[in-house]
């Protein structure tokens, strides 16, 4: 059977129908669509909150304590001057409080909950020297007069410390403090040494390794020893 192609005089068609004709339904067009500019934008917002949450998950690694920075109202110079005055074993991220509470959900870090309101800034300090980490934004708050820009919080050893409990934080004796303590109280009377046992584990700890450590030394310049 032969297909008879049928045609109507253009004066003969209503007002629908060439409509019709001229503007086809989406689903009769032959062009693809283009990607609007929304969906976009969706999937470069959404490739930057994943990049945020996994700097945040690398700075865990190693990691001894996350303090926040109330930051509203800093300046991008303030932000650079503040992290030219940090040390090398202490990062500043800003994130979104939501990224940094997916990044840590599940972990022991996860009790610095607390800290997710309001607009934060994060240190993350690799290196057991508490106060110098510390230390530098203290003075930075005082040198830009920024005394509504406190610490609002921050997780040490697993465990929340308030801003209010921050000078526990930064009195916290260095490690060359502890170790002069250890090798002193091992050198004094008993009593003294029960005092240093009865301290905190981590101080106890510390001051052992460093006992070994000065054995060692002690032992080690003769060539290896014999037995």
């Amino acid at each position: 059977m032969e297909a008879t192609l049928l045609s109507f005089p253009s004066h003969s068609l209503t007002k629908t129908q060439t409509h019709f004709l001229s503007n086809p339904p989406p689903f009769l067009s032959s062009k693809p669509k283009r990607p609007s500019k929304l969906s976009i934008r969706s999937a470069i917002s959404r490739n930057k909150k994943e990049e945020t949450v996994e700097t945040v998950k690398t700075q865990l690694d190693d990691c001894q304590l996350i303090a926040a920075i109330k930051y509203k109202g800093f300046t991008v110079k303030q932000f650079q001057d503040l992290r030219r005055s940090l040390p090398e074993t202490t990062k500043l991220v800003v994130a979104k409080n939501t990224l940094v509470y997916k990044a840590i959900e599940g972990t022991p870090w996860e009790v610095l909950k607390p800290c997710m309101t309001g607009m934060n800034a994060w240190l993350f300090v690799h290196s057991e020297e508490i106060p110098a980490a510390l230390k530098p934004y203290r003075d930075f708050q005082k040198e830009k007069k920024l005394e509504e820009n406190d610490f609002s919080g921050a997780v040490f050893e697993g465990k929340f410390y308030a801003p209010g409990d921050f000078k526990t934080l930064e009195n916290m004796p260095t490690r060359a403090e502890i170790y002069a303590k250890m090798l002193g109280s091992i050198k004094s009377p008993a009593s003294s040494l029960v005092g240093t046992i009865q301290a905190p584990a981590r101080e106890l700890v510390m001051v052992l390794q460093a006992y070994v450590k000065k054995l060692e030394e002690e032992g080690g310049g003769g060539g290896g020893g014999g037995q």
